[in-house]
């Protein structure tokens, strides 16, 4: 036990390297910065700023380029998402150790543990590595880091004359020998042996899976960034046959060509889509803010709104990740203390909870103790059954024979001992020698309760006179006392939640590594369907993938699963088509985190890890708020479809306006500066008016949108369409009928086709409600747009200056009656298009409702 020698520490340091997760080298900042200007949006963007610098304006050319960079610098920081995750990671797995070297104590920096190290570990440690426990006494440990299990496992020490093992077990169990890195010691002290260090432990096997898995686009990323490059590339090609057939038909005046060319690409360029995603999920994290809900990938807001499937990790994200007494049991008698902090203690219970926590430490570590001297201090602390004077003379431990332990106390009158003793109700069963049908009735009462997910102890005490204490606890009289039933809480408000989540179509999945019976009680509290039972992690392994898969469309309960089968649980989903989101706190829930299409971390107990592998944080652990972000990801992904198709509606009256002269050989209608007036309705309607749009109100009970459901459908493209034919055939037949002069119609198709923005805007609010029951729903920002666009167009056709600017002609009372008729008329176009393309899965708006 002289544990290694210096020499010996430093070359195995040397062969072995330190205690800390290896990392590979983060990418350059040029790198990065190379993978995101690749991206369609920013390429996009970077080519309008230039077209306005060729236009001369400079200061939207500044605006949009200054937006990029903004952009860039926020995706740059996303980057070092996963560094920062394996840095935390690093830093969990290297706490500072005591070791014995040259055979003297000697407290060291983590990192520089080796394997062969002895150990030196005691209660409220962090293990420093991988270890086997060779002494010790009463050793008790929290894994729920590894094992998402809240009860703390007892560890047992190599028996003697055993050889030391060379390899690792798994986690999770009572009586192993193994200890694990990161790991926290709640009880007990001893001596271990290293067995592996950095990479080589549990902890580094999961920091090795965690850098193995990519994290994929979201749906919405890839399809915005196809359908901008093919409009890209179709408007660039649009521009140059216009710019070169105006040359050719008008005498080879390619300055105006180029410009008609310029002027058709800005119509069609449809700059607003990837500015609108932004700011749809930006102001939309902003929003799950204001919910105490952390965005740590935007995008995954979206995705939310179309998950199926929801796995939810049971510590501390379903339950408070606290033990509590829940029953007590004497005799025949029994009290629920769940749901009622407040009453008393019944007198029959008293003694029970006042030898409970006599067999407990005063300053306890172990979860269980600190439950029982909670209540006893809530329940009892003005009582005689609190003892703070007595003093501890002796201790007896755990042990592999007998699992139960005792403490001896001198009571205040220093003429007897009195011994409290607790532990496994067959130990405490045992001690008190209790006649056959005594035991029989109790040991059905531990069933009822374990299978009520309770954890349960016995609870006995004894008198003996001042004198030499025995070496074993059998010596002593001792008198049953009654049972303990401890549980980890639910939250009170996951059934709710959980129930509101089940009508909007999202199924839950619970992945514990709990015992069964624990796993299935827990689940029926919060109302989970149990029906097709439980599967266990040894039965994960046992299948193939596909029938894996089939029982994933079955079962709702999965206990006594490791890191690896939380993965793999994971990606059997997605490969079943589900969009998977996945909730967790620990250490072990970080891969299966990083691989869900969306991983919520529980920000108040989770681990840095575990925050910086998953897209969402709770950032006040209150699961309802996964909720609000349900509700929010559809709210988004509706307003989006919304502001799509007034885009497209809107953009083909100005692509209509553009081209058809060119093809007519009219004079030209629209300008480089007409189309950055219409940009100032446009663009804060997409970006602003839709986003502040309320759900509606079937968004929580309708089923998620399907997997292949896409933002740019056949539905929302061909009402976009039909809408903006509509509207260019009314602006055109007014501006061409109800004027002469160029210029004048010029006006008279620039005012007409503003007015008639403003119509698609109130069409557009709702796919399942008409513009004038919308007016019953209230939206501050279309009163602004509308009221500035009106305010600005009346400004600009009252000054002489501005219309000559614009090359407008004045326009008469008929005229812009004239212009009213076409706005009306587009809006009563509209809502007819909105009938005879109904959204799919969604009724028409009744008849009656357009009368």
């Amino acid at each position: 036990m002289d544990g290694l020698t210096t020499s010996e520490a430093a070359a195995r340091l040397v062969r072995d390297g330190p205690n800390a997760l290896p990392t590979a080298g983060p990418r350059s900042t040029w790198a990065i910065l190379l993978d995101v200007v690749r991206e369609p949006m920013f390429l996009l963007l970077l080519a309008c700023g230039g077209l306005y610098i060729v236009l001369g304006d400079i200061r939207d050319a500044l605006m949009l380029v200054g937006f990029v960079v903004v952009v860039i610098v926020i995706t740059l920081f996303q980057q070092r998402r996963t560094e920062r995750a394996l840095e935390a990671l690093r830093d969990l797995s290297s706490p500072r150790a005591l070791v014995v070297r040259d055979g003297v104590r000697t407290r060291i920096a983590g990192h520089d543990v080796v394997p062969g190290d002895l150990l030196v570990i005691a209660e409220g440690d962090r293990v420093a590595a991988d270890a086997v426990l060779l002494t010790g006494s009463n050793v008790a440990v929290d894994e729920s880091l590894l094992t998402g299990e809240s009860v703390p496992v007892g560890k047992q020490p190599v028996a003697a004359g055993t050889p030391v093992p060379s390899v690792m077990g798994a986690a999770g169990g009572d009586g192993s020998s193994h200890l694990f890195s990161g790991t926290l010691m709640v009880g007990g002290a001893g001596l271990a042996r290293v067995l592996g260090t950095g990479a080589s432990t549990a902890l580094g096997r999961i920091g090795a899976a965690l850098a193995r898995v990519v994290e994929e686009p979201t749906r919405i990323q890839k399809e915005t960034s196809k359908v901008v490059r093919r409009l890209a590339m179709v408007g660039l090609a649009c521009a140059a046959f216009v710019a070169v057939a105006y040359a050719l038909t008008h005498e080879g005046d390619w300055l105006h060509g180029l410009l008609a060319g310029l002027t058709l690409a800005m119509a069609i360029l449809p700059e607003e889509l990837p500015v609108m995603l932004v700011i749809f999920l930006g102001l939309g994290a902003w929003r799950l803010a204001q919910q105490k809900v952390l965005t740590r990938r935007v995008p995954a807001i979206e995705t939310l709104g179309a998950a199926t499937v929801l796995c939810v990790d049971k510590t501390g994200t379903l339950t408070e990740n606290r033990m509590a007494l829940a029953v007590l049991a004497v005799d025949g008698e029994s009290t629920d203390l769940r749901g009622q902090p407040g009453a008393a203690l019944p007198e029959a219970f008293h003694a029970l909870v006042e030898f409970a926590a006599l067999a407990s430490h005063r300053e306890p570590f172990d979860p269980m103790e600190r439950a029982i001297r909670e209540t006893l201090q809530r329940l009892l602390a003005s009582t005689e059954h609190v003892h703070p004077e007595w003093e501890l003379v002796d201790e007896y431990p755990l042990s592999p024979e007998l699992l139960a332990m005792s403490r001896v106390w001198r009571s205040a009158d220093a003429r007897s001992y009195v011994i409290a003793a607790k532990g496994a109700p067959e130990a405490i069963v045992e001690l008190c020698h209790l006649p056959a049908e005594q035991a029989e009735a109790i040991a059905a009462r531990v069933i009822a309760l374990a299978e009520g997910g309770l954890r349960v102890l016995g609870v006995a005490r004894a008198v003996a006179l001042v004198a030499p204490l025995p070496d074993h606890q059998h010596a002593f009289e001792f008198e049953y006392l009654g049972l303990l039933g401890l549980a980890d809480p639910v939250r009170p408000a996951v059934p709710g939640a959980l129930a509101e989540s089940h009508a909007a179509g999202v199924r839950t999945l619970m992945i514990t590594g709990d015992h069964p019976a624990t796993a299935m009680a827990i689940a029926r509290q919060i109302g989970l369907d149990t029906s097709a039972g439980h599967m266990t992690g040894l039965d994960l392994e046992a299948l193939s993938p596909e029938a894996l898969g089939a029982r994933l469309r079955t079962v709702n309960v999965f206990c006594r699963v490791n890191p690896d089968h939380k993965l793999r649980l994971v990606e059997a989903l997605k490969a079943n088509g589900e969009i998977t989101a996945m909730t967790g706190d620990g250490v072990n829930d970080a891969p299966a985190l990083k691989a869900a299409h969306i991983g919520i971390a529980m920000g108040g107990r989770g681990t840095d890890v575990a925050r910086e592998s998953a897209s969402l944080v709770l950032l006040d652990d209150d699961f309802t708020s996964i909720v609000h972000a349900i509700r929010l990801g559809r709210r988004i992904f509706d307003n989006l479809k919304k502001a799509i198709g007034f885009t497209l509606a809107v953009h083909v009256p100005i692509v209509g306006l553009s081209i058809m002269p060119v093809l007519f050989g009219w004079p030209l209608v629209l300008q480089p500066v007409h189309i950055l007036f219409l940009q100032l309705v446009i663009d804060p309607t997409c970006s602003i008016v839709f986003e502040v749009e309320q759900e509606d109100a079937d968004t929580m009970t309708r089923p998620p949108r399907p997997l292949t459901a896409r933002l740019f459908d056949a539905d929302t493209l061909w009402v976009g369409l039909l809408q903006g034919v509509l509207v260019t055939g009314l602006v055109t037949a007014a501006s061409r009928l109800g004027a002469e002069d160029p210029d004048t119609a010029r006006a008279l198709a620039f005012v007409s086709l503003v007015l008639a923005s403003l119509a698609l805007i109130a069409a557009n609010r709702s796919r399942t409600r008409t513009a004038w029951a919308m007016l019953r729903t209230r939206n501050a920002a279309l009163g602004w747009i509308a009221g500035g666009t009106i305010g600005l167009l009346g400004g600009l056709m009252a000054i002489p200056a501005l219309r000559s600017i614009f090359g407008f002609g004045a326009l008469t009372p008929g005229q812009f009656a004239l212009a009213l008729g076409v706005a009306a008329g587009s809006l009563v176009g509209c809502e007819i298009v909105k009938r005879l393309v109904p959204v799919r899965g969604v009724p028409r708006p009744r008849a009656r409702r357009l009368a």
